[in-house]
């Protein structure tokens, strides 16, 4: 199973985006209080538009609390302070818990937890013009790089809404 944390995330929009990405691909998602926002916030619902009700999410007071319920698994971080791409570390497995864990928009995770966790610290590969992809698009970039190396398991590789036919079959 994968597992995205949120750890103290700031703006709503992200977290929408990642709700829907969650629901998207059967993942499950983690808030670390204090958040950014309310969880009832509209801005919130309006980015995970109406998916949210098909979210399997959890909310914790603090990391302690996370951890105090979430320790079977295995736990990467993802991170600036990272010195190994995404693709090096083997996410294979469709039995083990998977969590990646991402900091909040504008500190990023605690350096206390990176430092307990360096050799599961991911960064993303990029230019030296950032530092750092957007927040629901680094989420984003993790689970489906986990999903390909998983052969994207209880995933539709045809949209289920449409027709396979109805491109083939489509008149100009």
């Amino acid at each position: 199973m994968i597992n995205i944390v949120l750890y103290e995330p700031e703006i709503p929009q992200n977290t929408g985006n990642i709700m829907r990405t969650c629901v998207a691909t059967n993942s499950i998602l983690h808030l670390i209080k204090p958040l950014g926002f309310s969880v009832d916030d509209k801005t919130l619902r309006r980015c995970g538009v109406n998916y949210i009700s098909k979210l399997k999410w959890f909310i914790y007071e603090d990391w302690n609390d996370f951890l105090s319920k979430n320790s079977n698994g295995k736990f990467y971080f993802t991170t600036r302070y990272g010195h190994k791409p995404h693709s090096y570390f083997d996410f294979s497995d469709t039995n083990e818990n998977i969590y990646f864990v991402f900091g909040k928009e504008s500190t990023g995770i605690p350096k206390n937890i990176l430092k307990q966790n360096l050799n599961n610290c991911i960064r993303l590969p990029m230019s030296d013009n950032v530092r750092a992809l957007n927040l629901s698009n680094t989420v984003a970039i993790m689970i489906y790089e986990a999903l390909r190396q998983q052969n994207y398991p209880n995933l539709y590789w045809d949209e289920p809404h449409k027709s396979k036919m109805e491109i083939e079959n489509y008149e100009t």
